[in-house]
C-alpha cells in the first residue's frame, strides 16, 4: 500500500514538467521495477539511471525543434521553438 501511495504522489509531482522530463521519471521508474525484480537493490539503482536517461532521449524526440525557457522574474517555465 505504502508503494502505491508513493507512486501515485510521484506521479502527481511531474504534472507540470515537460515532455522530456516527465519521460525520464517514466523511464526512471520503469527500469528500477525491472531492475529491482531482475537484480535487487543493484539492479533497481542500474535500471533507474539507464530507464531515466533513456525517456529523456525519447521525451525530446517527441518534441524536436522545441526549446525550454524560463521567464526570469516569474521563473515560470515554458516551451516554444528555438
Amino acid at each position: 500500500m505504502k508503494k502505491t501511495i508513493f507512486a501515485v504522489a510521484a506521479l502527481g509531482t511531474v504534472a507540470g514538467c515537460t515532455t522530456a522530463e516527465q519521460s525520464a521519471v517514466v523511464g526512471g521508474v520503469g527500469g528500477a521495477a525491472i531492475g529491482g525484480l531482475a537484480g535487487g537493490t543493484e539492479g533497481a539503482l542500474i535500471g533507474a539511471g539507464a530507464g531515466a536517461v533513456a525517456g529523456y532521449l525519447v521525451g525530446r524526440a517527441a518534441t524536436p525543434g522545441y526549446c525550454l525557457y524560463e521567464d526570469r522574474r516569474t521563473g515560470r517555465r515554458y516551451e516554444a521553438r528555438c
